[in-house]
């Protein structure tokens, strides 16, 4: 099976989801680096964009923003044959950021074009454009067979937001609930049955 995996914000090609794809389940994986055109949504839906349409894949897996920039692909290529797997996907995420800042904050964002970004790994500074693309791009429409994998513990994407993906898409999504946090470690095990629903699903 040949898969499109895009990591998260502060994940990496060569993390451990797409390393247990590739060694545990046997996938063909190509994992491009998803901040190679800058870190907004925009640019993060550009890179696989491009693989997209260079190539076929079965399945196109994203995970937290990768997720998000996943979902925009599948509304940005709705003639594309791919299913999706998303993995506690960023839907939401211009919301998180300002349930993260003060209003101040945003403004001085705004203002100066500059946001000193501190994670747990990284460390950036993120131009306002961040901003207005993840207010344009937050919600996307998914045209593809989906199945989504979040933690019911996740204290970074809230579930909600993949409940109401869920319920407002009916059609193509399937959520799965797991016992879990954002950083979903126990979330492999699922990963060849959630392909299989989305493949199937393709079939019919």
């Amino acid at each position: 099976m040949r898969v499109l995996f895009a990591h998260g914000f502060e994940g990496s090609p060569n993390g451990g989801k797409p390393t247990h794809m590739i060694e545990e389940l046997g996938w063909d994986v190509v994992a491009p680096i998803m901040s190679a055109n800058g870190w907004n949504i925009e640019q993060e839906t550009g890179v696989l964009l491009e693989h997209i349409d260079a190539g076929d894949f079965d399945l196109v897996v994203g995970s937290s923003m990768g997720g998000l920039a996943a979902a925009n692909a599948s509304a940005l290529r709705p003639d594309a044959s791919f299913g999706l797997l998303l993995i506690a996907p960023a839907f939401g995420l211009a919301e998180m950021w300002h349930d993260r800042l003060t209003v101040e904050e945003m403004k001085r964002w705004e203002d100066t074009d500059a946001y000193e970004y501190r994670g747990f790994e990284l460390e950036m500074t993120l131009g306002w454009d961040f901003m207005q693309t993840a207010e344009e791009m937050s919600w996307p429409e998914l045209n593809h067979p989906t199945v989504i994998l979040h933690g019911i513990q996740d204290d970074v994407v809230p579930l909600e937001n993949s409940r109401r993906v869920a319920k407002e898409q009916a059609k193509v999504v399937e959520l799965i609930e797991l016992d879990d946090g954002h950083r979903m470690q126990n979330a492999k095990s699922h990963f060849q049955r959630a392909a299989e629903i989305c493949l199937d699903a393709l079939r019919t």
